[in-house]
């Protein structure tokens, strides 16, 4: 059963209150302390929906509760009363953690509906907890997908880079050549941010055919064009509080990128076919595998733009210049490979792990995991330099 309490010396008042409120709100008890040091102990040893705490007592005064009782229980649910209160006063105990303040002689109507304003707080407060604890081990099974494997030199500079730029909203371009693992960063930011829990949404640019990636990235209204037969939120919408990651960012063109250059000076978006702009809260990610400067230069890409967006630029090394990361990387591979598919784990060889840290890797990690792949299932137990020889293409 949920529990009000009252702490009040008063006893004429705490007995009328606790009627009132009885009668009131439904599904709750209502127990009275006739003093501050009683109610502390109360509350020491029970969760209450809401506190209702007289200000002036003997023993213990309600600011000393309110105070105490925050130290040990910071979810707390606290209405303070006094007829003895100035502005100030109502102001320090709202600042020490009260959720509503209310002066005698009380009117009733007031009290009752800041009791049932407070309890429904308490219930979305208990909601958002819950959904958080949800939203924390479904991100922690996505983030699976998404670890950075290894100790190299140039891993930990990333990965301190990372830390720096998480906690912020600038802007990242992240660069670097196909497979070597720029949507890694992207989720990596996302996940060390302040929006982590908003979504992440992810946009391939090289994908979307330049006559609809203004739709893709900004909506479109119902008629707007030949297709679109109902209203659709764009991506730059659906991102809202939370992340947008334009990968392929190189790729878009240029009627798109001067669009989201307004989006982003002065962070709003109107559909397609439509002329009412809505207001769009959105950290931007950008990923590319080419050369921005030579694309600038060329007239592929909005010297603006790449301003815009390469407040922090992150260039992801090759697995050439990580190879040192390889063993791990294959283990890693191994044993995800393994639990994935349900495959029979293999070991390889030194000799084996020498042969892969001697390929060029043009595919980067990516290909390196389609390898150990094609080596569990074709290769030898232990895996030998010369399945290695024999299975990788070079």
């Amino acid at each position: 059963m949920n529990k009000i309490l009252i702490i009040e010396d008063n006893l004429s008042i705490a007995n009328t209150l606790q009627e009132i409120i009885s009668e009131e709100i439904k599904d709750h008890t209502v127990e009275i302390a006739e003093n501050g040091m009683e109610g502390f102990k109360n509350i020491e040893k029970t969760d209450y929906q809401l506190i209702i705490c007289d200000l002036k007592m003997p023993k213990m005064s309600g600011s000393e509760v309110l105070s105490k009782s925050m130290e040990i229980k910071p979810e707390s649910n606290f209405i303070m009363i006094s007829g003895h209160a100035d502005v100030e006063v109502a102001v320090n105990c709202l600042k020490n953690g009260a959720y509503d303040f209310i002066e005698k002689p009380i009117e009733f109507n007031r009290l009752i509906t800041a009791v049932k304003n407070a309890l429904n707080r308490n219930q979305l407060h208990s909601e958002n907890k819950n959904l958080k604890s949800e939203n924390s081990q479904l991100r922690k099974k996505i983030s699976k997908k998404y670890v950075m494997v290894g100790n190299s030199e140039a891993l930990a500079g990333i990965q301190d880079i990372i830390g720096k730029v998480a906690s912020s909203d600038a802007r990242v371009l992240i660069t670097g050549p196909n497979g070597a693992g720029k949507e890694l960063v992207a989720h990596a930011i996302h996940e060390k941010s302040d929006r982590n829990t908003g979504p992440l949404v992810e946009v391939n640019c090289a994908a979307i055919p330049s006559e609809l990636i203004e739709s893709e990235l900004f909506g479109h209204i119902k008629g707007s064009f030949t297709g679109a037969i109902k209203n659709k939120q764009g991506k730059f919408e659906l991102a809202d509080k939370g992340t947008l990651f334009l990968d392929e960012i190189g790729d878009m063109s240029l009627m798109a990128q001067a669009k989201v250059l307004r989006a982003l000076q002065e962070k709003r978006i109107a559909p397609v076919g439509g002329d009412k702009e809505i207001a769009i809260d959105v950290r931007v990610i950008a990923a590319t595998n080419k050369d921005m400067k030579s694309e600038i230069a060329a007239g592929r890409f909005r010297e603006d733009l790449y301003h815009r967006l390469s407040v922090i630029e992150i260039s992801v090394p090759s697995l050439a210049e990580r190879k040192s990361d390889i063993p791990i990387l294959v283990e890693y591979f191994i044993n995800n490979i393994s639990n994935e598919q349900g495959m029979q784990k293999k070991e390889f060889s030194p000799q084996a792990i020498a042969a892969l840290q001697d390929f060029p890797w043009p595919g980067n990690i990516r290909e390196l995991r389609n390898v150990v792949e094609r080596l569990l299932i074709l290769g030898n137990n232990p895996i030998s330099a010369d399945d290695v020889e024999k299975f990788v293409k070079k």
